[in-house]
C-alpha cells in the first residue's frame, strides 16, 4: 500500500507546484543578490548570502521556512484524505480488505516524505545555484567564518531541524483532512495555523507565551552557524511540536475511525 501511495501522490500536479515553488525561491534569490549584492557587510544571514553557495542555501532555507513550507507541506497533508473523498475514490479504497489504520499510516507517511523532501530541496537547490553564482567558499557567518565540510554537515542537521518544525501545521492538515471532503479546507487549515501563529508569536504583549507557538523557535538552527554554537533553543523547538503532533493526529485518528464515509 506504501509504495502504491508513493505512486499516486509523487505525480500528482499539487507534486509537481510544490516542489517548483520551493525550488524557485533559491533561483529567484541567486538572480536577485547577483545582480543587486547587499550593501556593506551586515549581521544578518540575508546581509551574507552572497558569501558563498551554502550562505545563499542558508538564506533560502530561513526564507521559505518561515511561510512557503508551511504552505507546501499544509498541501501534502491536507490533501492526502480529504483529496479522495474530494475525487469520490474513498469508498472504494475503504473496500478493499485494507483497514483504516494502514490507510492512514500509508497517507501520513507519503505526506511526511513529501514535506521533508521539499525542505532538502530548497537547501540542494540554493547551494547549487548559489554555487554557481557566488562561488565554493567558507561560509561567511556574523561570528566568523566555517569551513565547506563542516558547514555541509550543518546544513543537513537545519534542513531535518526545518522540516520537523513543519510537524505541527502538517498533523494539523491531517487531522482536518479526515474530517472535511473538500482539501481546500484542510490545507487552508494547516496554513491558517501557521499564520496565527507567526502572529501571535510577534505581539510584545504575548511574550510570556510565545514559547508555546509553533514557529517560536523556527529560526533557533541558525545557532549551528554561530561561534556560541548553543542548541538549547533547538531543543526546545523539537519539543514544542511534540504535543500538536500527538493531539493532532490522536484526534484524526479517532475521528476517521469512527466516521462514515459516503463519498
Amino acid at each position: 500500500m506504501i509504495a502504491v501511495e508513493f505512486a499516486k501522490q509523487t505525480w500528482r500536479l499539487r507534486t509537481y507546484v510544490g516542489f517548483s515553488l520551493a525550488g524557485l525561491i533559491p533561483v529567484v534569490f541567486a538572480i536577485s543578490f547577483k545582480a543587486n549584492p547587499p550593501k556593506g557587510p551586515g549581521h544578518e544571514f540575508f546581509d551574507l548570502a552572497t558569501g558563498s553557495g551554502i550562505n545563499l542555501s542558508i538564506t533560502a532555507l530561513t526564507a521559505v521556512g518561515s511561510f512557503l513550507l508551511i504552505v507546501v507541506g499544509s498541501l501534502f497533508a491536507g490533501e492526502s484524505i480529504s483529496g479522495e473523498a474530494d475525487w469520490g475514490t474513498l469508498r472504494y479504497l475503504l473496500v478493499r480488505p485494507v483497514n483504516r489504520h494502514r490507510l492512514l499510516g500509508a497517507k501520513l507517511l507519503v505526506a511526511v516524505v513529501l514535506a521533508v523532501a521539499a525542505t532538502a530541496f530548497v537547501t540542494v537547490v540554493g547551494m547549487l545555484v548559489g554555487t554557481a553564482a557566488f562561488g565554493w567558499h567558507p561560509v561567511v557567518t556574523p561570528t566568523g567564518a566555517v569551513s565547506q565540510g563542516s558547514a555541509l554537515g550543518r546544513m543537513a542537521v537545519a534542513t531535518l531541524y526545518v522540516a520537523w518544525c513543519q510537524a505541527a501545521y502538517v498533523s494539523f492538515a491531517f487531522m482536518l483532512s479526515t474530517m472535511t471532503d473538500r482539501a481546500f479546507g484542510a490545507v487552508a487549515g494547516g496554513v491558517g495555523l501557521g499564520v496565527v501563529s507567526q502572529i501571535l508569536n510577534n505581539i510584545p504583549a504575548l511574550d510570556s507565551t510565545s514559547y508555546v507557538y509553533p514557529t517560536h523557535y523556527l529560526d533557533a538552527w541558525h545557532s549551528l552557524f554561530l561561534q556560541s554554537g548553543q542548541t538549547q533553543e533547538m531543543l526546545r523547538g523539537l519539543l514544542v511540536q511534540v504535543p500538536y503532533v500527538v493531539v493532532f493526529l490522536a484526534v484524526g485518528w479517532w475521528w476517521f475511525n469512527r466516521k462514515d464515509v459516503t463519498s
